[in-house]
């Protein structure tokens, strides 16, 4: 018993330490009626509406909405 539950604080802890925080208010859809070749995608956050062009084929990493993720 005393295993489970410090099993489950570690996975907890590795979870919030690996989680991709500038993102996890987006949800990237692709756009099919965007994106130019076969490794370029589209895609739009049904979140915040922006809008974003990968050339891995891959959803961004960070939110793109205007003002957010600014460098210092």
């Amino acid at each position: 018993m005393v295993f489970a539950i410090a099993g489950l604080i570690v996975i907890v802890l590795l979870i919030a330490v690996f989680s991709n925080r500038p993102s996890r208010q987006c949800r990237w859809r692709e756009d099919r009626r965007r994106g130019s070749g076969a490794r370029e995608k589209a895609y739009v956050c049904a979140t915040c509406g922006a809008h974003a062009v990968t050339s891995n084929g891959k959803p961004p990493y960070d939110c793109r909405r205007s003002g957010a993720n600014r460098s210092q």
